[in-house]
């Protein structure tokens, strides 16, 4: 597959620019109740409850614009929204020529508990502290301890393989559903929003337009 950088420009809090993993942006679909520009995924079945809305945010850590994303409008929307979102990563590799040890160690501190608190660190650690190489056992014993856990349980984990095994299940989702820019996200299931439609006034809208008509049921 092959990678490449657009320019597109995305406003305010969210980064000016999308990382694409090769596939063209989709013109995207509306529904009448639901405000927003977005993609309704058809073939995918909605996961919403009422009341409260499931972002799942398709990042690379080695991407830039998925680090200011994760700076900017993560906290953000947890402002505007607090206890009626609830966010979680997906690891979505688009840099080529990175090995997939950041992602196994997110997917082994959720396991453990700590999932946030690792996304962080490994975001400062590969873009603030410029630590883009491999991450190798010395440097994870640094990280591992920073984040609360037991360096002993978390690499006897890795080498389980289980980290791994999820995130090879979120990169077949994220193909599944056609990400072609990181960051990406999908909301409740099936509602993608990529590209160009990813300005922080977009997705409020729908997440607010969302959480307004489950108030009129």
């Amino acid at each position: 597959m092959s990678h490449k950088v657009s320019m597109s420009k995305l406003a305010v809090a969210f980064t000016a620019v999308a990382v694409l993993a090769g596939a063209p942006l989709s013109a995207g679909a509306t529904v009448p109740d639901i405000k927003g520009k977005y993609e309704l995924l058809k073939d995918e079945p909605s996961t919403h409850q009422r009341g409260k809305v499931k972002l799942v945010e398709f990042a690379d850590f080695y991407c830039p614009h998925c680090h200011h994303f994760e700076e900017t409008a993560i906290p953000m929307l947890r402002r505007e929204f607090g206890d009626k979102i609830e966010i979680t990563m997906v690891g979505f590799p688009v840099i080529p020529g990175k090995l997939p040890t950041a992602f196994d160690m997110y997917e082994q501190a959720k396991m453990m508990g700590k999932g946030d608190e690792m996304k962080a660190v490994l975001f400062r650690t590969i873009h603030k502290d410029k630590m883009d190489g491999v991450l190798d056992r010395s440097i994870r014993e640094l990280l591992i301890r920073e984040v609360g856990l037991d360096v002993a349980a978390f690499e006897a984990g890795l080498a389980g393989g289980k980290p791994a095994r999820a995130f090879e299940e979120g990169r077949r989702w994220g193909e599944r559903i056609k990400v072609s820019s990181t960051p990406s996200i999908l909301i409740d299931g099936n509602i993608k929003v990529d590209g160009v439609n990813m300005t922080p006034e977009n997705v409020v809208t729908i997440i607010r337009s969302i959480l307004e008509n489950d108030a009129k049921k």
